[in-house]
């Protein structure tokens, strides 16, 4: 890097707009919404779709609800213009949706595109020239009025050879870019713009679309906000046109600048799924469409299956969804933070069905775009308490007392300290049951039995004891107290019952149920213990033995 004062490069230059209404507005409707996947997104691959590739990826992109795609550059390969034909040909396309095609201003490639659209019911013809300084001076050698020029030509050819294909029936748009928009001078990005409706001659019913790309990304977003206000307050015949947006991502603020620019007065967006382009990206149109969707408004594409849409972009495009990827990756509904998952857990269970969303950390319900709650809390040495008990009781079912909260969190993040990696929920559950169930030595129950007499209850139970069996009776107020005190018969650690809790555990015929019992030994320590029986009984018998165990282990 330069180091400072830096002069190798220069701040972008404002826009003068005293009057800017923008900021004041809010977002209450979606866009237009323009598929660029199979052109802009395609060409960016560095293993382009195959036929084959494409047309699954047209249906997806059709089943998500896009009523306009545009498909290729049919007059730059005959692959392109083969693709565009076979989904004519075919009858791929539903009557609602419109096709488009981009295409430079050369007469020889406007006929061929021309014949490529030929019998197809919505068609738009996308014609676009270079217009920014820099492109005038490195690329064309050209002056202003020669690039006027270039698109007034360009856009009569188009109007002349799309005659035969209005003729046949076939609906045809037109859309005009000034590549480079962001960077041309505005009074010249206008000038060009108005040459080309001059010609068009869109009316309010059959309106031309003025596309203003953000080619690269040179500015802040409320930068690019107002050019798209200036153009918009500009235009001779705003009536008559459909203002629209298509950002890349250089500055790594394209969702940012899309949304101002809608407020701005944008029409119409033209993006990717998960922003696949050239360099960093074009627009990700998931994540402005589900943005829009958390403020309460419908964005008029279908994304409740977001996975299955993800799988077919990966698989077809052979890229990778970030794991930080806004609603699709795989990590963006996962707390570690302990004092996070906690805020979830409890918010969680405060939403009520009919209020609206209000989940803290969790701005969208992942079950609106078919993403499961399972990865939503997952473990490591940073998760706290709160996560722990999540996953154990939606993942396994286990309601732990809010007592055992601490106690549980404390010994899995000793295991993933020790491990030095994430567990799984299944890891968790294998620790859970490790350390509460499955604990045999030194005390094991072999046989239990009650008889209640007069007013108390009576137990003889048969346990080994490091290796020895013991015949024990007790008589007490209830199972648990008679248990207890038949304890208290053998060089076993004295120990007090604080706390117990039961639930079942799954539903029907199957239920079993679970104890959870928290005892104090004579040392002061209080520690949990619990277990699993289809009797409720013999399940809180199997926790006062899994917490003597335990403070034995301890001992």
């Amino acid at each position: 890097m330069q180091p400072a004062p830096v002069t190798k490069y220069r701040s972008f230059p404002p826009v003068s707009l005293p009057n800017r209404q923008w900021p004041n507005r809010t977002l209450t409707r979606a866009p237009i919404w323009c598929s660029v996947d199979l052109r802009d997104g395609n060409q960016a691959l560095a293993q382009p779709m195959s036929v084959e590739e494409k047309l699954e990826y047209f249906e997806l992109l059709v089943g998500i609800g896009f009523k306009e795609i545009e498909v290729g550059f049919p007059s730059a390969s005959q692959i392109e213009f083969d693709f565009c034909r076979r989904l004519i040909e075919e009858r791929r396309i539903p009557d609602d949706v419109a096709i488009q095609i981009l295409c430079q201003c050369r007469e020889e490639l406007i006929t061929r595109s021309i014949e490529a659209m030929r019998g197809a019911k919505n068609a738009i013809f996308h014609l676009y020239n270079s217009t920014s300084p820099a492109q005038r001076r490195h690329v064309f050698n050209a002056s202003r009025a020669d690039i006027v020029q270039i698109a007034a030509q360009g856009t009569t050819w188009v109007k002349q050879h799309a005659r035969s294909l209005v003729d046949a029936g076939t609906r045809m748009r037109f859309e005009y870019s000034p590549e480079s928009f962001t960077s041309t001078e505005l009074d010249f990005a206008l000038e060009v713009c108005e040459t080309v409706t001059d010609i068009w001659q869109p009316t309010p019913a059959d309106k031309i679309i003025l596309n203003l790309p953000a080619t690269v990304e040179y500015a802040t977003p409320n930068v690019h906000a107002d050019q798209i206000e200036w153009m918009a307050t500009h235009l001779r015949r705003r009536d008559c046109t459909l203002i629209s947006l298509h950002t890349h991502n250089d500055r790594g603020t394209g969702i940012a600048a899309t949304e101002l620019a809608l407020l701005a007065g944008a029409d119409r967006v033209e993006g990717t799924l998960f922003g696949n382009g050239e360099r960093t990206g074009n627009l990700d149109i998931v994540t402005v469409a589900l943005n829009l969707y958390t403020h309460g408004i419908h964005p008029g594409l279908d994304f409740s299956n977001i996975n299955a849409i993800r799988e077919v972009y990966e698989r077809c495009t052979r890229l990778e969804v970030p794991a930080r990827q806004p609603y699709a990756g795989e990590l963006v509904f996962t707390a570690f933070s302990g004092s996070h998952q906690d805020a979830i857990k409890k918010s969680w269970a405060a939403q009520k069905p009919e209020a609206p969303w209000d989940v803290l950390y969790i701005p969208i319900d992942p079950a609106d775009i078919g993403r499961s709650y399972r990865a939503i809390i997952r473990i490591n040495s940073q998760s706290g308490k709160g996560g722990v008990a999540y996953v154990l009781e939606h993942e396994f079912g286990f309601t732990l007392p809010k007592l055992m909260h601490k106690e549980i969190g404390r010994i899995i993040n000793d295991v993933a300290d020790a491990r030095g990696t994430e567990l799984s929920a299944q890891d968790l559950h294998a620790v859970f049951r490790q350390e509460y169930l499955e604990r045999t030595t030194p005390i094991s129950l072999q046989a239990f039995k009650t008889a209640e007499s007069d007013s108390n209850v009576r137990c003889e139970a048969t346990l080994t004891i490091d290796g020895q069996t013991h015949q024990l009776t007790g008589e007490g107020n209830g199972p648990i107290d008679a248990f207890t005190r038949a304890l208290s018969t053998t060089d076993l650690p004295k120990f007090e019952v604080l706390s117990y809790a039961e639930h079942s555990l799954g539903k029907g015929s199957e239920a079993r149920a679970v104890s959870y019992i928290q005892i104090k030994t004579g040392r002061g320590h209080s520690l949990f213990g619990a277990g699993i029986d289809t009797n409720i009984e013999l399940a809180s018998i199997k926790a006062i033995v899994s917490a003597l165990n335990r403070a034995l282990a301890r001992s």
